[in-house]
């Protein structure tokens, strides 16, 4: 038994048997015993009373003085009241250092509660997107950024990605903005003025579309030159034979980087939502078959089609047949002599898939994240020499974006690749 009520249950021994040997001197050992139970009773509720009013008046620091079990209990109370104060004390220290360093932040910062409503905010965010301490904290972070975009995005969750947003104040400001979830049913909101790089970024698509614009003329020039020079059957041209060749074979080169760099250009530039025209796949995967037969032919190369849905999709049908012809394009590219390619399109209650599989040379996994960046090689030597410009998957990615859709990558090395095309059901056609 713990000391504290040894000496306890002692204490009340000790006042029973001195009031039984009072009472039985005077005669009455009843009436002694109930008093001296009755007067330790009154003894607890009188230390009962002093605890709670220590325990009510939260400014008492020290206990009251006590003794016996009481004396243990206040003891045992002020320390437990000891820790929760040191305890309150870190967690108010850390709540001043991260607001502190939240405050002194480039960044604006919110955070938002369950509902998504505001409970704290640092200065950029007051500066940034003309958030008011005073009527604001409390309020839906989606009732003053009005944007369709935004609450979706706050919708899906998306803890990964970011979406580039207008300043609600100022629209020639773009914001760029992520959520991060921590604590519980908190989420940190963090706003970014991307202004000046999205400017940036439009100057060097402006640049590049001007460039490719201005030379798809002189080369469509020089290729056609350097066509009927070929072509004349005379002493010099046969002489120059070969290098008029090579010439040909780089100025063509050139003329389809320009027109990809032409197309990706006006891809990344076209804000407006590819039309809603219902796109036959059937008959679209049965044309992009026709253009590359000869391709796949030259290298002795099968290719297959398992069409195993008659659905289409909604959507914009020269941007759609350039991402697949691309893909199957790369699939021949890639793909050893008397290798096997096999174009596959079916519909579930997903969406809708295009894939393209191959027994080609595959891709080493580290590449695969990069694979849709324009100009990215994972052998720049091989892609030289098999034809490729580098910006085919950086096509198949923009057209995906503007339909909805998102590109899968399996591959293994030395076995072949599959890339996948999904689309969701709202893009799907059942005419």
């Amino acid at each position: 038994m713990p000391r504290p009520w040894s000496a306890e249950f002692f204490r009340l021994g000790i006042i029973l048997i001195g009031a039984w040997l009072i009472g039985a001197v005077l005669g009455k050992p009843g009436v002694f015993l109930f008093l001296g139970l009755l007067a330790y009773m009154l003894w607890h509720l009188h230390n009962l009373r002093r605890l709670e009013q220590w325990l009510r008046d939260g400014r008492t620091y020290q206990p009251p003085e006590a003794s016996g079990i009481w004396s243990e209990v206040f003891y045992l109370l002020y320390g437990k009241r000891q820790r929760e104060r040191a305890q309150k004390k870190r967690l108010a220290a850390m709540l001043s250092q991260f607001r502190e360093a939240t405050s002194a932040m480039p960044d604006a910062t919110v955070v938002l509660g369950p509902g998504d409503e505001i409970q704290w905010f640092n200065d950029a965010a007051r500066q940034l997107i003309k958030l008011h301490a005073g009527q604001d904290v409390g309020q839906r972070i989606d009732n003053l950024i009005r944007y369709p975009e935004f609450g979706n995005f706050l919708e899906s969750g998306n803890e990964s990605g970011y979406i580039l947003i207008p300043a609600p104040k100022d629209p020639e400001t773009t914001l760029s903005a992520r959520v991060i979830p921590y604590g519980r049913d908190l989420r940190l909101l963090i706003l970014r003025d991307v202004s000046q790089q999205q400017r940036l970024e439009q100057m060097r698509r402006d640049f590049v579309a001007n460039v490719s614009h201005e030379l798809r003329t002189p080369l469509t020039v020089v290729n056609g030159f350097l066509e009927t020079m070929i072509d004349t059957d005379d002493e010099c041209a046969r002489e120059w034979s070969r290098s008029l060749l090579l010439m040909q074979q780089q100025a063509s080169r050139m003329q389809h980087i320009v027109e990809d760099l032409l197309l990706l250009s006006r891809l990344e530039t076209d804000s407006n939502r590819p039309p809603e025209k219902p796109v036959s796949m059937p008959a679209l995967i049965a044309t992009i078959y026709e253009d590359v037969e000869h391709l796949a032919a030259q290298k002795r190369q099968q290719i297959s089609i398992d069409s195993e849905s008659e659905a289409g999709l909604y959507g914009a049908e020269r941007e759609l047949h350039s991402a697949f012809a691309n893909l199957v394009i790369n699939a021949i590219r890639y793909t050893p002599e008397a290798g096997r390619i096999r174009i596959r399109w079916w519909a579930d209650e997903q969406g809708a898939h295009y894939a393209v599989a191959d027994t080609g040379i595959g891709i080493e996994a580290a590449h695969i994240p990069r694979l849709t960046e324009r100009f990215y090689r994972v052998d720049v030597g091989r892609s030289r020499d098999s034809g490729g410009t580098g910006l085919g998957l950086a096509i198949v990615k923009h057209v995906l974006n503007r339909h909805e859709a998102r590109l899968r990558i399996d591959s293994v090395p030395g076995r072949g690749s599959t890339f996948t095309c999904d689309f969701p059901l709202s893009r799907v056609s059942r005419t």
